[in-house]
């Protein structure tokens, strides 16, 4: 036999090693957090693992790979278009900023109030991304009927978040329900708009969705009493505790086959 290739692979946390034949047909992988090889071909057993022996860390289980889950079939099936898994943080922000860099310059030299609405979406996404390892699986820049996105929509074992990114850098905030505050500026009804969104997430997925707003970087919080509804309000700072701590809400298996039901874009579309 030729010798084997190996290739690294990584999604998220998810940390896998290929092995191919070098026509490119895939023989197997090695799940580094499982310690497990999953053989596709069980005649190339010794083979591979020979060529796997460099990476082996610790004892390892030798088998055929998991049976998918319904979650795994239903993504399979997606369209890669229809995926809305890639999205990245602001990705709607993103192209937008992108389109507009072909005006004029004098148009680019004003500040663009969009680059921080994209620096507070990259900022708690990044932060919900970290958050893989403890169960929970994030969607971002979700597109709804009639222009509007949901910033984050996280799903994990304390249920289905709403995210809402404000950039509040060295700003007072007030949170007045459903007013809020920001700094000199004229007081929103941001809190109206987030619960909207979370009900129509609601609708989308048969499944209760709880809105969080998170607050990038203020100077100071101020809430004049506890929003109603189950709405949350939460620093940038204070995010990664407060999700780790929640649990009890949903089963792996229904977190997996909702996170599918999420990124398919046609869910988002029939609203």
């Amino acid at each position: 036999m030729d010798p084997l290739r190996v290739t690294p692979s990584r999604h998220r946390t998810r940390d896998r090693l290929y092995v191919h034949r070098s026509d490119g047909t895939t023989l197997a992988w090695y799940d580094r957090d499982s310690g497990h090889v999953s053989l596709l071909d069980s005649a190339s057993r010794d083979a591979v693992l020979h060529s796997l022996t460099p990476f082996l860390a610790g004892p390892v289980t030798v088998g055929p790979p998991p049976a998918p889950t319904s979650a795994d079939l239903a993504r399979l099936a997606l369209h890669p278009d229809d995926d809305l898994a890639p999205n990245r943080p602001g990705e709607s922000l993103l192209v937008a900023l992108d389109r507009a860099s072909d005006r004029r310059t004098a148009a680019r030299l004003r500040p663009d109030p969009r680059r921080r609405a994209l620096t507070a979406e990259q900022t708690v996404g990044g932060l919900l991304d970290a958050l893989d390892g403890a169960g929970w699986h994030v969607l971002h820049s979700l597109p709804l009927p009639g222009g509007d996105r949901i910033h984050h929509l996280a799903v994990g074992p304390g249920g289905l978040l709403c995210v809402h990114a404000l950039y509040a850098r060295k700003r007072r905030v007030l949170v007045a329900d459903p007013q809020v505050t920001t700094g000199h500026r004229e007081p929103e009804p941001l809190l109206r708009r987030l619960r909207a969104e979370a009900r129509r997430a609601s609708y989308a997925l048969t499944a209760e969705v709880t809105p969080l707003l998170v607050l990038v970087a203020p100077s100071r919080l101020d809430v004049t009493a506890a929003p109603r509804d189950g709405l949350r309000v939460l620093c940038d700072t204070e995010l990664t505790g407060a999700l780790t701590r929640l649990g009890g809400v949903l089963k792996p298996a229904d977190a997996e086959s909702l996170y599918a039901l999420a990124r398919d874009r046609h869910t988002w579309t029939r609203l």
